[in-house]
Formats: C-alpha cells, sequence, structure tokens
C-alpha cells in the first residue's frame, strides 16, 4: 500500500468522526470538575477518619 493511499485512507476515516460540541465539551468538563471535587473531599474525610482511629489506638 502506498502512502498516498493511506493518507486518502485516514482522510476518509478522520471524516466520519463526530467532534463534540463547544457545549458538550463544557458540559463534560463540569461533570469532571464535580466528580473529583466528590472523591477529593470523600477521601480527605476517610483519610481524616483513619488518622483519628490510628491516634486513638496509638495515643
Amino acid at each position: 500500500m502506498d502512502l498516498s493511499k493511506h493518507i486518502h485512507n485516514a482522510k476518509l476515516e478522520l471524516s466520519k468522526v463526530i467532534f463534540p460540541t463547544k457545549g458538550q465539551v463544557k458540559q463534560a468538563y463540569i461533570a469532571v470538575i464535580i466528580v473529583v471535587t466528590v472523591v477529593a473531599a470523600f477521601l480527605a474525610l476517610v483519610d481524616l477518619l483513619m488518622s483519628s482511629v490510628v491516634s486513638a489506638i496509638l495515643g
């Protein structure tokens, strides 16, 4: 297979791709920020709880 055929096939496949709109990207970005914040808060709470339990056991 030569290079021009490969480039043609790549362009053909790229034309089938549906790119997200700005609104969809913004919505996904906000969802990721919310999920990361909730997970970080949960892990901080678990860390606080575990450290207080270990301090109570050792202290």
